[in-house]
């Protein structure tokens, strides 16, 4: 598929993602590139792609919510959750099926419900339990097996982007995300 066209996504995954009630997603890997960087200092930088921020707005708009659950604590991830609007951030959590199950509990949601995007072995339980299990490229090749779903974005390229219009997609809400954009002179 040649990046300028509409993605197009196979039948049996459409069918998984109009389902979804809940995107949750790990951060390092995924929202960024994975690549931790520090300064002298003990500083922790992080790059966080633009264009997964959007996605994430869109796909609240339409009343999918968004959760984050990082094994990680790290004041730059809340910075940015808080910057997106995400109102469910687990951070310090390195049994990611465990808090993805606690919070499905208290949304009242199904795992079937549930879309769950990691790259790493501390994901793949969460993968695994969700209705919709989504991996990068650049995952471990374990999760790449057992997911659903491998983006064609690597990790903090866009991938989450790409998630976010899947689901958009699935639940009849990509054109209408899109159309403001179109409309603008």
């Amino acid at each position: 598929m040649a990046d300028h066209q509409r993605p197009q996504w196979p039948a049996d995954i459409l069918e998984k993602a109009a389902n979804i009630r809940l995107l949750a997603l790990d951060v390092d890997g995924i929202m960024t590139d994975g690549k931790l960087f520090f300064s002298a200092a003990g500083d922790e930088v992080k790059g966080f792609n633009i264009l997964d921020g959007l996605g994430i707005k869109q796909v609240m708009a339409a009343g999918i919510e968004v959760a984050v659950i990082t094994g990680r604590s790290s004041p730059l991830t809340a910075k940015r959750m808080n910057d997106l609007g995400i109102p469910h951030l687990m951070q310090g959590r390195e049994d990611k099926k465990v808090a993805l199950a606690e919070l499905a509990g208290q949304l009242g949601l199904a795992p079937r419900q549930i879309a769950y995007m990691g790259d790493d072995l501390p994901d793949l339980p969460a993968i695994r339990y969700a209705g919709l299990g989504i991996t990068v490229p650049n995952g471990y090749w374990l999760v790449r097996q057992h997911a659903d779903l491998c983006t064609r974005a690597k990790g903090g390229n866009g991938a989450v982007r790409e998630a976010c219009e899947l689901l958009l997609n699935a639940c009849g809400q990509l054109d209408a995300s899109l159309q403001p954009y179109l409309e603008q002179n």
